[in-house]
């Protein structure tokens, strides 16, 4: 009798223990257990750690909650002001319902891929380019939207949306490389253009202060020349006024004076000591250094002016036929009449005139007496 007792008990022993390995299941952290009894969903959703269900009757679904990262898959598309892109985009989303994951939709991952396609494609028919590449926090935010709300009926809720790429064509590329670089070389024009700007009006004080101290130029030349004396090198400097070229530019002669041999007094320069001589008058030193000095008094004073000054003076009391008038007549033909050339020519002829006189006057008694 005691032997059937523990046979009977251990037997009883062994048939719990095999109901129990074949009725305990482990559901992790992570996760939550959806039982089905004979097909129909219990209510009960099983907890993490170990539980039982009845063998054969249930059936036990796991269902994981972490957050599961989904890239979707670049999505060809036009945008609203029709520019040919691709773009891809990833969507993180977890299970807040375990049972309408399971009950509402077929399988929730590649319900919420398709939706999320569906959505990507619909924002870039929306979106302008600009928009896509500049303001994806905007369009992540819409993208996010259009996925969660058929996402809510699955037990699904979406964490987040992100943008990942924007392929554009490459003549866009090149597009959009050439406007930026313009816009670049715009920026830089201005900025060259406000410096020289206030560069100018710099310089146009420090001229204002020097003409005021004609000696703060000449310190400036001289801070010039030790500038350049600093490096070792061969260069002279040689400081020449400016005034004294504008001098000469003026007191040039004409291009066409020595070709045509025509003064400039005959082609109606104005009123000059050449037009005086033209009318028979000869050419008065003292006049052309009262000109000379009247042209002088025309440079400002100071260093420069005061050299020039003189110079003008000392060509003018020399009587250089250069100084009169706009242009120089001194270039014109001897033998032209109502030029200052032309009556020195005619003076010239004279003198030899009344020397060859002189000779044959001196001969003729000789050679009377000769003949005599």
């Amino acid at each position: 009798m005691i032997e059937e007792l523990v046979t009977a008990g251990a037997a009883t022993a062994s048939a719990g223990a095999l109901y129990v390995m074949a009725a305990a299941r482990v559901v992790k952290q992570y996760e939550r257990g959806v039982v089905f009894r004979l097909g129909r969903l219990l209510p009960e959703v099983r907890r993490p750690g170990l539980t039982l269900v009845v063998p054969i009757v249930d059936r036990l679904h796991k269902v994981s909650l972490q957050i599961i990262t989904l890239p979707i898959p670049a999505q060809e598309g036009i945008t609203r002001d029709n520019v040919t892109v691709r773009v891809d985009a990833v969507v993180y989303f977890k299970v807040v319902n375990p049972s309408d994951a399971l009950v509402r939709v077929e399988d929730y991952r590649f319900a919420v891929s398709q939706m999320a396609q569906t959505s990507l494609r619909s924002i870039i028919g929306k979106s302008e380019l600009d928009d896509l590449l500049s303001n994806r926090e905007k369009l992540n935010q819409g993208l996010e939207l259009m996925i969660d709300n058929p996402a809510v009926e699955w037990g699904v809720t979406i964490d987040r949306v992100e943008i990942k790429d924007v392929s554009l064509p490459e003549t866009m590329k090149r597009s959009m490389a050439r406007q930026a670089e313009a816009d670049r070389e715009r920026r830089a024009r201005v900025i060259n253009a406000d410096a020289e700007l206030q560069a100018s009006k710099k310089l146009a004080g420090a001229a204002q202060v020097m003409s005021e101290q004609p000696a703060a130029l000449q310190l400036r030349l001289l801070q010039t020349v030790v500038a350049v004396a600093a490096e070792k090198n061969s260069t002279l400097v040689l400081p020449f006024p400016v005034e004294l070229l504008r001098f000469l530019e003026r007191a040039a002669p004409l291009p066409g004076a020595q070709e045509t041999g025509a003064s400039p007094a005959s082609s109606g320069q104005g009123a000059t000591a050449a037009t005086a001589a033209g009318a028979g008058e000869a050419a008065d030193p003292e006049a052309l250094a009262a000109q000379a000095r009247e042209l002088a008094g025309e440079f400002p004073p100071g260093t420069s002016g005061d050299v020039v000054r003189q110079l003008l003076e000392g060509l003018g009391e020399k009587g250089v036929p250069g100084l009169v008038g706009e242009r120089a007549v001194s270039e014109a033909e001897p033998g032209t009449p109502g030029t200052l050339a032309g009556a020195e020519g005619e003076g010239e002829d004279e003198e030899r005139t009344d020397a060859e006189g002189a000779d044959g006057s001196g001969d003729a008694p000789g050679e009377g007496g000769t003949r005599g």
